[in-house]
């Protein structure tokens, strides 16, 4: 089978799913805790004289430290994953402005689905019969559009509905253009976050006369069923299902056995397919994670 695309991928995607449930990657962050990286590496020789600290930004090791990301993709690959994750979580203007970094966020997209497209077309070389699909992801940005910062001024925001739209769009675009063969609008604690980007998938799309499959996935903070800022799981879907995505699941904030009953009451009200992408749970007080890897398998 030859690399996927844009017109025959969502078909090939849905005879892969109508044989067996495709399994997604894990966490970038914590691999790359592995590596131990020092501030030296997440700056490169690119970013050597920036003036703003970088360790700790994942997203622009695409730039300054791409070997370790195409391994990780590669481990995970070789796990057996069939849909990896862009190293582009936090890859937006309003995150990115943390670091002063803004200016560069079409290239941070472009680069970590370029990295992710050469993994999986390597691995789709070495076994053809089985496709392996690259997933831009778009994370929830740091702000947020539905709650106010301060306390004493309910109708107080930090940034508006087309900022963040205008942010988003420049991430797809760099990731579409990338080669990503999915976009995904994940770990959504903001419902009206996810509807800025959602809207700007859709500008994108439109713009470049072609489409890709959505996936969209929401973060349950605790065991009270409902996001940040305060949907239940079924409020949720009522507020997304107009873009009728290719998936909707429940992703981050708890572990797989807490995230159970919420990835089964979406099954019940979607009409499209269903994702369930647990991380180890809540961290204990000592920052540390109890779901072991049998409990999170099985």
């Amino acid at each position: 089978m030859t690399a996927v695309e844009p017109k025959e991928l969502e078909s090939r995607l849905r005879a892969s799913l109508a044989e067996r449930i495709l399994v997604i990657d894990g966490a970038m962050g914590t691999m790359v805790q592995r590596y131990g990286l020092s501030e030296s590496d997440f700056r490169g020789e690119r970013f050597a004289d920036h003036g703003t600290d970088l360790k700790g930004n994942n997203e622009v090791l695409v730039l300054t430290r791409p070997d370790v990301v195409r391994e990780i993709h590669d481990q995970y690959l070789e796990s057996g994953a069939d849909l990896i994750l862009t190293n582009a979580f936090s890859s937006n203007s309003i995150s990115q402005s943390d670091y002063d970094l803004q200016d560069i966020c079409l290239e941070l997209n472009r680069e970590a689905a370029r990295i992710a497209r050469e993994s999986t077309d390597a691995w789709l070389e070495r076994d053809p019969e089985r496709p392996r699909y690259v997933v831009g992801n778009l994370g929830p940005t740091n702000r947020t559009l539905s709650l106010s910062p301060d306390v004493n001024d309910p109708a107080a925001r930090t940034l508006t509905f087309d900022e963040l739209k205008d942010a988003y769009a420049e991430q797809a675009r760099g990731l579409l253009e990338g080669g990503a063969h999915i976009l995904a609008v994940e770990t959504i604690f903001d419902t009206l976050n996810a509807k800025a980007a959602l809207v700007a998938i859709e500008e994108v799309f439109e713009a470049r006369g072609e489409r890709v499959p959505v996936m969209i996935s929401v973060a349950i903070t605790d065991a009270s069923g409902r996001t940040l800022s305060g949907q239940t799981v079924e409020a949720f879907w009522a507020s997304v299902r107009h873009v009728r995505p290719f998936s909707v699941g429940v992703n981050c904030s708890l572990g797989a056995t807490d995230m159970r009953p919420y990835v089964a009451e979406l099954a019940e009200l979607a009409d499209c397919y269903v994702t369930s992408y647990p991380n180890a749970g809540l961290p204990n007080a000592f920052g540390e994670y109890d779901e072991e890897p049998d409990t999170t398998g099985s």
